[in-house]
Order: C-alpha cells, then structure tokens, then sequence
C-alpha cells in the first residue's frame, strides 16, 4: 500500500543502538587515548582478568586478527601485560595493569551517564526488563 510505513527490524534498531553508543564512547575515551574497542577490551579484563587473546576476542565481540592488533597496542600503552599461564605453558594470559584500572577509573563516570542517559526515559521496572531481554536476546542467539 502506498503511505504505509513498515516498522523498522529490531536487528536494525539494535544496530542503531550499537553504533550510537560506540560513536559517543569513542568520544568519551578519546582523551584516555583509547578506542571505544579498547575500551571494551579493557572492562572485559577488569571483570574477568588473566583471559587468553582467544577468550578476550571471543568476549570482546572482535576477530582474533583484531584482538592481536589491540592487545599490541595496548600492551605498548602499558595498559595490559601478557605472562604465561602456569597451567598451559604455551599459553599467554593478558592481565590489566594498576594504569588501566586508573583509567577505567577515570573514565567511570561518564561513561555511567551515557548508560543513564540512554535509559533516562525508562522507569527502574523498565530498565530492569530491558536488560533481562537484551540478555535473553544475546543467549538465544549464542
């Protein structure tokens, strides 16, 4: 019919959603001289440290290629180290150093208001739902 509009895919409104949040990540860790991935990277070691760059990769939503990338820069920065795992020896474990933790720290609080910002106009109810459904979203989908 002509007129009538189709409501958008939740696959393109969560991408929407995804590229908004990278775009104004990156400008909130800019000044920390990291990328918005680096970030990502970074929290996920804060919340589990001593992963493999396979795991960190996995985790961090990026390829294997893109994660070695990242892991050398941030490892120049003196953000992370790599030392071996005592359990697989050819393994290298990347750990967070007492500089990434400050700069996480740093960047805590904005990037809490970017997260209350895209929320602000959900109740508390409603916010809750939406993260069990986002988390409900991406196990189906893992």
């Amino acid at each position: 019919m002509v007129g009538t509009k189709t409501r958008p895919s939740l696959l393109y409104m969560v991408k929407q959603v995804e590229l908004v949040v990278r775009s104004h990540l990156d400008e909130l860790v800019k000044p920390a001289g990291i990328t918005a991935l680096q970030y990502t990277a970074l929290t996920v070691l804060e919340r589990h440290d001593g992963l493999s760059a396979a795991q960190l990769a996995r985790d961090s939503f990026v390829t294997a290629q893109s994660m070695a990338d990242l892991v050398r820069s941030l490892e120049s920065r003196g953000l992370i180290r790599r030392e071996r795992n005592p359990h697989n020896r050819r393994e290298l474990l990347i750990l967070l150093t007492d500089a990434a933790r400050e700069l996480l720290a740093e960047v805590a609080g904005p990037v809490r208001e970017l997260e209350e910002r895209m929320v602000r106009e959900l109740t508390a109810h409603q916010e809750e739902q939406f993260r069990r459904a986002l988390s409900k979203a991406w196990h189906a989908l893992s």
